[in-house]
This record gives structure tokens, sequence and C-alpha cells, in this order.
């Protein structure tokens, strides 16, 4: 079943700001490697929506 999605809602909830991949990944305590491949996926800048759904941490606990 499909839905309709207001865009205008989705501008407004900050998903859309582009942030820079190596700030991303100092504001999230990413290493170094996780850091390089997201900078290769999509390059100096990225939108939140994409960083946060592409970002992997290792568990801490194991």
């Amino acid at each position: 079943m499909s839905s309709h999605i207001d865009t205008k809602q989705i501008e407004h909830e900050g998903l859309r700001q582009v942030w820079s991949v190596r700030d991303f990944a100092r504001r999230h305590r990413l290493d170094k490697e996780e850091e390089k491949r997201l900078l290769a996926l999509f390059g100096s800048f990225a939108t939140k929506q994409e960083l946060l759904a592409n970002a992997q941490r290792p568990c801490l606990f194991r």
C-alpha cells in the first residue's frame, strides 16, 4: 500500500540539510575507515538523511 508524502514537511524536518562528511564523522565519532568509506560513497558533502542511513558504527559491547 502506498501513501502520499508531503515534500514540504520533509524539507522542514531537517533531513534535507547538506552536511560535510568529515564533520558528520567527527560529530558521530566514526572511525577513519568509516569516514573514508562515506567519502568514497558520497564525496565531500551529503544530505543528513543519506549519512544517517549509510553510517555504520561497530558495537562497543562485544
